[in-house]
């Protein structure tokens, strides 16, 4: 048998040690046979091959499987599955570097009596010995601690702590202490799946309540306080009249959902001056690449008529800013849409709205990809549709567009792939970065002084990607800081102030109000380019703001304190996170405020030979002169009559 390594394409090749019936061959590895030190590898996928020797002609043949393994501890910081991939082509997968301050369990659910968890009780075959599970009060210091003694399969255990025990008013975090080889060991409980499906919650006699929360770092949290009162009960009752209102809403939506449906088959002709629709994020925005096209055709071309199509949340900018805009999901929406001759967006528009032979769509996009899309993404796991739905409704609305812009060569292979695009890719840089290129220091101070951020100090942004973790239950959301505001302000408070970006179902659950005077929250703010130009550092982990930020030249810090957790969650990178990125990657909070003192002090990557490669790979392309680029394009068919 041939194992190869899919990254690093190293080899191992191991013998048959025995034929068994039924035409079965046996192999034995040894899992730490299959991962090796390297500063930039810490995941390994190795693919089977069967070698036959046995004629002349050497065969090597691609190893299928269904089999999929359940995730097996190697060390305290490594550990193995059998995988197949979405061909069913056998893989072995090994992690290595994962924390050895963490446990990994299966469940942990509330029942009426008690509180359960399931995990495993072996570290590569070798039993773990006086198991105990800890709870820590984060309130007062106190734990309950509660000896392993069951086992629920072989190789797992299940324990149930008395929910009765759990004190009143505290919080508590799970740990489990156990004895390896000799050796003690207590270790924080961490999930890593969402808690969907599971039960969080437990009413106790005497109004009291327990919920189980997962926090920012998969850590798991236990909850006990005084439940509603009567009359905040019945205050709270009186809230389900919104829910009634709710479901009317939702027969509304529908209703006007068939009569948008309606109304885009009904036939329409052009209007005779030439209009544009721009769009940007289905509406939720006047923003990005088509709001930068849009200012520049206002300055060059007034006499077209420009139209915003939004929700109702913009009319306020759109008025304050004098741009004729037009409601979505409207009649005159519709008949806008389908008499003008140009549509500009960054996102997709419903599947329902029906596209004239006469306009032109140009999309922008909205980002240069790092996590995988479209037909690359091998395993559709959405509610509501299958991976062959989704890939062909993907295909079919990509390919609605006349002109796809796109950044990059990386983007344009990944745009054809991903996408299955057959039509004209206008590969010109982002429109919305040519601010990035083009805008002075002295507009800078004034950005800085419009967003009230002191001239004199050092800015640092905070712009993670969204995690679905972070949903609790259907409109509300739960969010930490994966790194401690006292202690940044300590190393850092004198003379930097930190500005976060949020996702915006996040940005609601954030109190900063005891930091106020050195961190600014910018979420909702619209203009991401401002944020850039006024920042002196970006720290991300997955978000694909890195791409647009690296045009500054300015240092990039990535802190991926889930990493392994999410990329299993994920659908995959089309880059190699761990060598393709072009700054350093802390793992804790520790490593991240060193690498933020580090950074500050090299305020221009001009001089790092890896930055400029990634800004040579990925930014080179733009001159700054993008929204021309379109607004050109977009001319040029207005005068050739196409």
């Amino acid at each position: 048998m041939l194992f190869v390594e899919k990254n690093s394409l190293a080899s191992v090749m191991k013998p048959i040690t025995k034929l068994l019936n039924h035409n079965i061959i046996r192999v034995k590895i040894n899992a730490q046979d299959f991962h090796f030190e390297a500063a930039d590898q810490t995941e390994f996928e190795w693919q089977i091959f069967l070698v036959d020797n046995a004629t002349d002609q050497k065969n090597v043949i691609q190893v299928e499987s269904e089999y999929l393994s359940d995730r097996h501890q190697l060390e305290l910081t490594s550990y193995y599955q059998f995988n197949s991939d979405a061909a069913g082509m056998a893989l072995f997968n090994i992690r290595t570097h994962q924390s050895d301050q963490d446990f990994m369990i299966n469940s942990v659910n509330l029942t009426d009596t008690d509180l359960e968890i399931t995990g495993y009780n072996k570290i590569n075959g070798t039993p773990i010995k006086d198991q105990r599970i800890i709870l820590k009060n984060r309130v007062n210091d106190g734990k309950l601690d509660y000896p392993v003694s069951q086992t629920m399969f072989a190789g797992m255990f299940k324990v149930a702590i008395p929910l009765t025990d759990i004190p009143k008013d505290s919080v508590g975090e799970l740990f489990v202490e156990y004895t390896l080889n000799d050796r003690q060991i207590l270790q924080r409980m961490i999930i890593s799946k969402s808690l969907a499906g599971q039960s969080v919650e437990a009413d106790l006699p005497n109004n009291r309540v327990i919920t189980i929360e997962k926090r920012f770092d998969n850590g798991i949290l236990v909850k006990e306080f005084q439940g509603a009162s009567l009359l905040q009960k019945v205050a709270a009752a009186g809230g389900k009249a919104h829910g009634v209102l709710d479901v009317c809403r939702m027969v509304q939506d529908k209703l006007n959902l068939a009569r948008m449906r309606f109304l885009f088959k009904s036939g329409h002709s052009p209007y005779e001056n030439t209009t544009i629709i721009f769009e940007s994020f289905g509406g939720r925005q006047v923003s990005d690449s088509p709001y930068a096209i849009y200012q520049l055709f206002k300055t060059l071309y007034p006499g077209i008529r420009m139209v915003w199509s939004i929700d109702r949340s913009q009319k306020a900018f759109c008025k304050q800013n004098q741009i004729s805009y037009v409601i979505r999901r409207t009649n005159k929406w519709v008949r806008v849409l389908e008499k003008s001759q140009f549509w500009i967006s960054n996102a997709r528009f419903p599947s329902w709205v029906k596209k004239p032979s006469y306009v032109t769509y140009i999309q922008t996009w909205h980002g240069t990809p790092l996590k995988k899309l479209g037909l690359d993404i091998e395993n559709v796991s959405m509610p509501g549709t299958t991976t062959a739905k989704y890939h062909r409704n993907f295909v079919k609305e990509a390919n609605r567009w006349d002109a796809l812009v796109s950044p990059n060569d990386y983007s344009t292979q990944i745009f054809r792939s991903a996408f299955g695009f057959n039509n004209q890719i206008l590969k010109i840089g982002y429109p919305r970065n040519d601010e990035l290129i083009n805008t002075a220091p002295d507009d800078i101070t004034a950005i800085k002084n419009q967003l009230g951020i002191p001239l004199d100090k050092k800015v640092v942004m905070y712009a993670p990607t969204y995690r679905d973790n972070q949903f609790a239950e259907k409109g509300k959301y739960t969010f930490e800081l994966p790194f401690s505001l006292d202690d940044f302000h300590k190393s850092f408070g004198e003379d930097t102030v930190l500005i976060l970006r949020m996702h915006y179902l996040i940005s609601n659950a954030l109190d900063i109000s005891d930091y106020s005077d050195f961190v600014y929250d910018f979420s909702n703010y619209p203009n991401i380019s401002d944020l850039y130009l006024v920042s002196d550092l970006l720290i991300t982990d997955y978000s694909s703001v890195f791409f647009d930020y690296a045009y500054l030249k300015r240092p990039i810090l990535f802190y991926p304190y889930d990493y392994h957790l999410y990329k299993e969650e994920l659908r995959g990178f089309y880059l190699n996170y761990e060598r393709d990125l072009p700054g350093k990657i802390a793992h804790n909070s520790e490593e991240l405020l060193a690498e933020i003192h580090h950074a500050l002090g090299h305020s221009d990557m001009s001089a790092n030979q890896r930055f400029m490669n990634f800004y040579n790979r990925f930014c080179a392309i733009n001159d700054g002169l993008s929204s021309l680029k379109v607004v050109n394009y977009v001319m040029h068919q207005i005068e050739s009559g196409v």
